[in-house]
């Protein structure tokens, strides 16, 4: 080896260990020696400035131009055909994404009501340029996509988009729009929440954890495995960022608060169903050494943590945003929602929703769960009555809330209809004043109870 390779290699080495020190920092801020979430949110916001962000991004500037892609090319070629199909989709997600929110960042700076909030967020603009630029790199010279622009290899991302990840990110499209003429701060932590948030913290880092784990142990594309891992690292930087912001506005305004819970109500549905593969098929992942179970669990516990860290964790957050039982494992829970997945009852509407005894009982649960109890003036029992499927009813009672199969007989009101228009409207936001009129939902019993019923289950967003 020549002295000038060998001082490019000891540079590198210095760089990596570089990164991997300020990966670990930011880390920290959500994480005690143990590896388990700090509970004190207010301290771990605290502990992050904007200033240390900003000389973050500084030290840690990369060149997406400069990765090497040489041994890549070889490396995707070893990989099976199910493994390429599987990297397509995912890293597809990425290269879209990234993309979107390039286009979709200026309003965002416009709108922070701190100058420090507005140069960190310039700095976001250019990280996410540059990793499109890495994926448009990678996709062009790795994979083989036809063409030379960026224009002409992003589009071939647009088949392996599906439904819930074209809805999250239409939705940052319009939020987008809203922020150019809303600059208030409830409309800004909506914004926050919606990119740091549910693209980054939710949707991004999971997926990035796994991939740069596999091709990191695997070695054979060292020049995307390093590139994932800059990308990695600029984006626990953002989040942290987003932690702290919306840390600053949920002490400014409940109002903020407010508004986050509002937009986690109206995406979570189709977040959920985000990371589902094509025709369910679970290769996609387990050729990579991961299960949807890892997937969703991971994702669970980190976003988990990051949410506490803002001073507003999702378990004190209104009910029906996030309606799983928290006394369960993460990996029981995302085991549980995967089920509800596949049933049919969360994510992409299939119509034609399971209704097995597992899938009534989890169901049922989250209906629990979802209780506005302030709403509920006295005990009142709730009967369904399906025509597809057997019956449940729910109790509601001084804070408290059980549901059980069976006929309730002293029901305060019954609603008889179909599981899959149940679902419909209990999950996919149909209204059921049109249900109502086209006889598919048939309520009877105490008019007052019937109206309290839209608030004690708020209406969703109708998903698309």
């Amino acid at each position: 080896m020549s002295v000038s390779q060998k001082n490019r290699t000891a540079a590198k080495g210095e760089k990596t260990n570089a990164a991997e020190a300020e990966k670990s920092r930011v880390n920290a801020h959500f994480q005690d020696g143990s590896g388990a979430a700090q509970p004190d949110g207010s301290a771990v916001a605290a502990a992050i400035s904007y200033e240390d962000l900003y000389r973050r991004w500084e030290q840690g500037n990369w060149r997406s131009t400069e990765i090497d892609f040489s041994r890549d090319r070889e490396g995707w070629q070893t990989l099976s055909e199910i493994q390429r199909r599987s990297a397509l989709w995912t890293y597809s997600m990425f290269f879209y994404g990234e993309d979107s929110v390039t286009d979709n960042l200026s309003p965002y700076i416009d709108a922070a009501p701190k100058e420090e909030q507005k140069y960190f967020l310039a700095t976001q603009q250019v990280d996410e340029a540059r990793h499109s630029l890495f994926f448009h790199r990678f996709f062009s010279e790795v994979i083989g996509v036809p063409g030379k622009s960026i224009g002409e290899t992003l589009s071939s991302t647009l088949p392996q988009l599906g439904w819930g990840y074209r809805a999250v990110f239409g939705r940052l499209d319009s939020m987008a729009e809203e922020l150019r003429k809303d600059h208030s701060l409830p409309k800004f932590a909506q914004a926050i929440a919606l990119y740091h948030m549910v693209v980054e913290a939710t949707l991004a880092q999971p997926g990035q954890h796994f991939i740069e784990d596999y091709f990191t142990k695997a070695g054979t594309m060292p020049g995307f495995a390093e590139g994932m891992h800059n990308v990695a690292r600029d984006e626990q930087r953002h989040i942290g960022f987003g932690v702290k912001t919306l840390a600053e506005l949920f002490r400014a305004s409940d109002e903020c608060k407010a508004a986050v819970a509002e937009l986690l109500g109206e995406v979570m549905p189709y977040t959920s169903s985000v990371f589902v593969p094509p025709g369910w098929d679970e290769r996609y992942t387990t050729e990579y050494g991961f299960t949807l179970e890892d997937i969703f669990s991971f994702g669970m516990r980190s976003v988990e943590a990051k949410w506490r860290a803002t001073g507003y964790p999702i378990d004190e957050m209104p009910p029906g945003v996030y309606p799983m039982d928290f006394s369960l494992s993460h990996r029981e829970r995302a085991r549980q929602f995967i089920v509800l997945l596949k049933a049919g009852i969360l994510g992409e509407p299939n119509g034609r929703p399971d209704s097995s005894p597992e899938t009534q009982q989890l169901y049922f649960g989250v209906i629990e769960r979802s209780v506005n109890h302030s709403a509920a003036d006295g005990p009142v029992t709730i009967q369904w009555r399906f025509e597809d499927a057997p019956d449940w009813y729910l109790r509601i009672d001084n804070g408290s809330s059980r549901a059980e199969q069976g006929e309730a007989p002293d029901a305060d009101v019954v609603l008889e209809t179909t599981w899959p228009q149940w679902i419909e409207i209990s999950i996919r936001g149909a209204d059921p004043r049109r249900a109502m009129l086209r006889r598919r939902l048939r309520p009877r019993g105490s008019l007052r109870q019937l109206w309290r019923m839209q608030r004690i289950f708020p209406r969703r967003t109708r998903l698309a």
